[in-house]
């Protein structure tokens, strides 16, 4: 009877070996996690606040709480399509649980989301990497991915990108999961992240374009290896796609019943049916726009601000008359109380089309892969409390040199990322996929914003961190080998 008893009972090491595994898990990934959490505590304090989209999302978001999706318009609410509900339902169930316009909470939230962003992100890096390298590569992407300033600082703001940086992480593990073991835990999980991906941005669907072939090729594998499975395979793949399409198909009928258009995403100019999108406007900064600066002092502000033609870039005239003409329409768009009428619309159209026509090549080629590599390369400070015109040395020293030097970190790692693309680590075409065609995407748009690119960081840590990490395999074994010639190993 004895016997019997010690046979039912658990070994008596099991404990121990559950201690010792999670004691290991702690000292893995707790520095790193901690150094991460610090970093957004840290510009929590200092960069924390509400403005500009945040408020937009947060009014949405409070009509939710009411029953309707309507934003402030005039002297009462009106139905809006100009954003998809994906932050404003995030929003939404924050304000109920922690108390309307405490956007504090919700901040808090995105840090933690964030943060198991970076351990899926590390584990990512272990399961595509070479064997050799997959300890390493784990470690190396969790510090890199933790410490990133230029993630961490939209962590800390009401603003849907940090919940886009979790989603992509998330969609990517799961891809993974899903391409090695065909369950339908991982299936459910990619499904929510790019459903959840595409409902926080349009752009957003750009994952399901470059991930959905992995998902299938597990599917297909699947398919071939287990021949019982084939129902459960099938099932699940006509869950998923049915659960992704639903909440699309339900913003579609609401904007089609609602507002009688046909809006299945979001608009391409952020506006509801009723307003005008201005694109004689639209095509004429599309003409000259190159950098940040510009969609910050010029972009934004029009209208409903004053046009002040001197910060206008000498790019944006073709000839002296071109400048008069120019400074003619800002006066009288001035005087219209920074209105933009059909009529001062309709000759900015008339501008864009002499440019177009006088350099086809300029719009259509070198202003848009200008534009995009302002967002690509330019120091991400667009956060911080750091002057627009940063590389004016004579201005503000400190501020110049920072900002070199985040402009150094952001290329450290695209270097990385480069040569963790050349190991083609597997999966390695997914992830440039996404970039490449977020990138495509980009070379449409009017006004840069770096943000528009912070959405690839998922793919550049899990690349970055391999890269990196063989690199510094590579130097070891070097100093090694000097070592040994010199008699010292």
């Amino acid at each position: 009877m004895e016997a019997a008893r010690q046979s039912q009972s658990s070994p008596p090491d099991a404990t121990p070996s559950l201690r010792e595994g999670l004691w290991k898990v702690a000292c893995s990934w707790g520095p790193a996690l901690l150094a991460g959490l610090a970093l957004r505590l840290w510009m929590l304090k200092r960069l924390f606040q509400v403005l500009g989209d945040s408020l937009i999302y947060g009014e949405l978001a409070k009509s939710l709480l009411h029953g309707h999706y309507s934003r402030m318009l005039g002297s009462g609410m009106a139905p809006s399509v100009i954003r998809l509900p994906g932050y404003p339902l995030y929003l939404a169930l924050c304000f109920r649980l922690f108390g309307v316009e405490r956007y504090f909470a919700p901040v808090l939230v995105q840090i933690v989301l964030e943060l198991i962003g970076c351990v899926l992100l590390a584990e990512i890096a272990a399961r595509v990497a070479l064997p050799e390298l997959a300890r390493g590569a784990r470690q190396t992407t969790l510090w890199i991915a933790a410490l990133c300033p230029f993630t961490a600082s939209y962590a800390v703001l009401p603003f849907a990108e940090s919940l886009t940086l979790f989603s992509l992480a998330l969609a990517m593990w799961a891809m993974v999961q899903f391409h090695d073991k065909q369950r339908w835990g991982s299936a459910l999980w990619f499904t929510f992240a790019i459903t959840y991906l595409a409902m926080l941005r349009p752009d957003g669907a750009l994952a399901a374009i470059a991930m959905v072939p992995v998902f299938l090729i597990g599917y297909r594998r699947g398919f071939a290896e287990e021949k019982k499975s084939t129902k459960r395979l099938t099932r699940i793949a006509l869950v998923c796609a049915a659960l992704t399409l639903t909440p699309f198909a339900v913003w579609t009928c609401r904007n089609w019943s609602v507002l009688h258009v046909f809006e299945p995403l979001a608009p391409r100019y952020a506006n509801d049916p009723w307003e005008d999108p201005h694109l004689g406007w639209q095509h004429w900064v599309k003409s000259w726009c190159l950098d940040w600066i510009s969609t910050d002092e010029i972009y934004w502000i029009v209208p409903g601000e004053a046009l002040d033609v001197s910060k206008l870039p000498s790019r944006a005239f073709d000839s002296p008359e071109q400048y008069a003409e120019t400074a003619q329409l800002a006066a009288e768009y001035n005087g219209h109380n920074y209105e933009l009428t059909p009529a001062i619309d309709a000759r900015f159209e008339h501008l864009a089309q002499q440019r177009i026509s006088a350099d086809p090549l300029r719009y259509y080629v070198w202003l848009p892969l200008g534009r995009l590599a302002d967002m690509w390369l330019r120091p991400r400070v667009e956060n911080l409390n750091i002057d627009r015109d940063w590389w004016v040395y004579a201005r503000h020293r400190a501020e110049t040199r920072f900002s070199i030097f985040y402009a150094g970190l952001n290329l450290f790692y695209l270097v990385s990322a480069g040569i963790g693309i050349l190991l083609r680590p597997r999966f390695w075409k997914a992830l440039l996929a996404y970039m490449l065609l977020r990138s495509a995407l980009l070379l449409t748009v009017e006004a840069p914003e770096t943000r528009y690119t912070i959405e690839c960081f998922p793919m550049l840590f899990v690349l970055a961190g391999i890269g990196l990490y063989w690199v510094i395999v590579r130097v070891r074994l070097s100093v090694l080998k000097v070592k040994a010639s010199d008699g010292k190993v």
